[in-house]
């Protein structure tokens, strides 16, 4: 599939938290939310860019949360990893009904019920048009799904990381929480590390500075964004080197 000419990326990574599959109250999957995203995506791809999509388990199970409440955390992140996989299928199917093929990948063996990760399987989906879907985190516990997205963007050659949220950037402070903190256009690593920004967990965000892959954290729920994003628009907050 040629890319059109006015799309920035020739290939991403999105990464998707569990909770936005789950709507208005982040549980479970809300078919609507579902259908927003995978029309998104399918529209990406119809454009001409390469998608590869890492999406969390926090809708359905937290790893973490559970083992503050007695859960093993080997266990619990275990449990954490096949929520990914359920997300993952879903949002697989909601895809293909917008028009696009799609695959699922896992980081541990699940057949028949995924394709088993390596990334030259899953550049070759994404080269003949279907979107991957790489589930599993990293097949690693203590490793969150923030952590699977850095290393499988760099695995694939992502021209970027995006990482869509119900923000619509980086901010100095949390804006929910204090009205009067400022979005950023863009930062480097080092600004975002040295003043405590909360962009992504500390081990995705030190993947990606070390291997320089830019960041842009925006607001996927708002619709037209990821497509703005692709052709070059300011949308979010990009930060890299």
């Amino acid at each position: 599939m040629e890319i059109t000419e006015n799309m920035k990326y020739k290939r991403v990574l999105l990464k998707l938290s569990g909770e936005s599959l789950g709507g208005n109250e982040g549980r479970g999957i809300d078919e609507g939310m579902l259908a927003r995203y995978a029309a998104e995506v399918a529209q990406a791809v119809k454009n001409g860019v390469q998608v590869a999509i890492v999406v969390g388990g926090g809708n359905i199970f937290r790893g973490l949360s559970g083992a503050g409440k007695g859960f093993d955390r080997v266990g619990g992140d275990r449990m954490g990893m096949l929520a990914t996989v359920i997300n993952s299928l879903g949002l697989a199917m909601a895809i293909r009904s917008a028009g696009v093929d799609a695959e699922v990948f896992t980081s541990t063996p699940m057949k028949p019920i995924a394709e088993y990760y390596t990334r030259d399987n899953a550049v070759a989906a994404m080269e003949r048009g279907a979107v991957a879907l790489i589930a599993g985190g990293t097949g690693n516990p203590f490793f969150t799904t923030d952590s699977a997205a850095a290393l499988r963007a760099c695995e694939i050659g992502a021209g970027a990381l995006l990482k869509g949220t119900r923000v619509d950037g980086v901010y100095t402070a949390d804006p929910e929480k204090d009205p009067t903190a400022t979005r950023y256009d863009e930062l480097t690593f080092d600004k975002a590390l040295s003043d405590g920004l909360k962009v992504m967990d500390s081990t995705a965000f030190a993947l990606c500075k070390d291997n320089d892959m830019p960041i842009v954290v925006f607001d996927m729920n708002r619709e037209g964004n990821l497509q703005q994003l692709l052709a070059g628009g300011k949308v979010g907050t990009l930060v890299h080197k």
